[in-house]
């Protein structure tokens, strides 16, 4: 199910600066200036629509964490963890010029191999989706939106 969200709104709590020639936004979570990329400014809408839209706790996300898959150092763009600092919920971004195909689906999927979070989601800013992982069951559904911070992944369909 496509997601119908609108991470624009979130700009105005963007700080961007130009530092040493280059234009750099501010990340909250990591709490310094880096470099802004495509895909960057996406990371960084997406934050702030978790941690303003949805209420997400800062102190329980992370963004460009190190993972190792298959014995290869990877990074994952947010990780969000549960009361009990478990990984919870994995967002992968990418540049709105990338397509949300196959391609980038494995690369969560991959991802999640190493972390095995109840939520996942994928955005380019134009296309997301998000999904429930129900590992006892081994299903999955997608959402209507990203989880409520803390909740526990169920297959009713409706969250």
């Amino acid at each position: 199910m496509l997601l119908q969200l609108d991470f624009l709104k979130y700009r105005s709590a963007l700080q961007i600066k130009v530092i040493e020639g280059k234009q750099k936004i501010f990340d909250p979570v990591r709490k310094k200036f880096v470099v802004m990329t495509p895909e960057e400014l996406l990371r960084q809408l997406t934050l702030q629509y978790l941690l303003q839209g949805m209420q997400y706790p800062i102190n329980r996300v992370r963004s460009e964490i190190g993972i190792e898959v298959n014995g290869m150092p990877r990074r994952c763009d947010i990780v969000v963890f549960d009361q009990d600092v478990r990984p919870w919920l994995l967002v992968e971004c990418k540049s709105p010029k990338v397509p949300v195909d196959q391609g980038v689906m494995s690369q969560a999927v991959r991802y999640n191999t190493a972390l095995g979070v109840p939520f996942v989601a994928i955005t380019n800013g134009l296309q997301t989706y998000c999904c429930g992982i129900d590992y006892a069951a081994h299903d999955w559904h997608f959402l209507e939106d990203f989880p409520e911070w803390g909740k526990k992944p169920g297959l009713s369909g409706s969250e």
